[in-house]
């Protein structure tokens, strides 16, 4: 690689993990996403800025991270039943397809970042099922399994600040935190994880990213359905406090696309903005659109 290309790339990555040290805060504390999200109610108007149509077949995105101007989601492919993670450009063009699972897991969840690694959940499409959790360098987009698990794993965090990962059930019934060793594995090859039951039942969690201070955000859904009439889907954003599992702020997402999706169903992340917060959403199956919103935070 050209000396002028390598220095651009580690400037670059400098200034994601400066902007992400902003957003999450200082050790131990939540950052300054988690105080305009915080702000977020349900009359905060959510201000249309532009999309992205995708320009490939999505399947059934499930979780998404933006690093600089590059997307990378998670996605399940249920008919030739396959799991992937795709780095996708600015403009919706497809720059990698990395194959994740193994026999019935194929379920690829919600994912992080944290500076360094993606971290993938890769489960079996059903609840109180398996699961196998990666981390996959963004650069060389290598896949290194971290460990396996017991249950059906959603969506999963890397907290920095105590070296801990924390994932999801089926549902987000139930949190569970796992401790990293130096090597960023989890070393008891038994795995049997802390469960803790989910106190909010607003919405099942979709896509969750940390944000500081034992903290993390999450997008989600929940489907009503009446004794007559269509089901009814409505999309919310939570944050929510690791050390107690339980909800710190919840807000509805009162925002579908033109064919009535809610905007939160599939991946979402969010990011500071000059104003306040700033949405990215990808709420369609098989041809998808990346959504960006606005929302003004004091």
């Amino acid at each position: 690689m050209e000396p002028d290309r390598v220095e651009v790339m580690i400037v670059r990555a400098a200034a994601v993990v400066s902007l992400a040290l902003a957003a999450w805060g200082t050790a131990g504390q939540p950052g300054e996403l988690v105080r305009r999200v915080s702000q977020i109610t349900r009359a905060t108007p959510w201000m249309p800025v532009a999309t992205i149509p995708i320009r490939f077949q999505t399947f059934h995105p499930q979780g998404m991270v933006k690093i600089g101007d590059t997307f990378f989601v998670s996605s399940v492919d249920k008919t030739r039943v396959g799991g992937h993670l795709f780095k996708i450009d600015a403009g919706g063009g497809l720059v990698a397809d990395l194959a994740l699972g193994e026999g019935a897991m194929f379920h690829a969840g919600g994912i992080d970042y944290d500076g360094q690694y993606i971290w993938v959940p890769v489960a079996e499409y059903r609840p109180d099922s398996h699961s196998i959790v990666y981390r996959v360098d963004p650069q060389t987009m290598k896949a290194t399994e971290v460990f396996r698990f017991d249950d059906h794993i959603g969506a999963i965090v890397h907290d920095v600040d105590d070296r801990t990962l924390r994932g999801v059930s089926w549902g987000s019934r139930r949190i569970y935190r796992w401790a990293l060793d130096d090597n960023l594995r989890v070393p008891d090859t038994r795995v049997k994880g802390t469960g803790t039951p989910n106190p909010s039942h607003y919405v099942d969690y979709q896509d969750c990213h940390y944000s500081g201070g034992h903290t993390m955000l999450c997008g989600g859904v929940t489907e009503m359905r009446p004794p007559s009439g269509p089901p009814f889907r409505l999309g919310g954003i939570e944050v929510v406090d690791l050390v107690g599992a339980r909800p710190l702020h919840q807000v509805p997402m009162l925002m579908w696309t033109a064919s009535g999706r809610v905007m939160t169903e599939n991946p979402a992340w969010f990011e500071l903005s000059a104003s306040g917060v700033r949405g990215y959403f990808m709420p369609e199956d098989e041809h998808s659109t990346i959504y960006i919103y606005d929302a003004p935070a004091r």
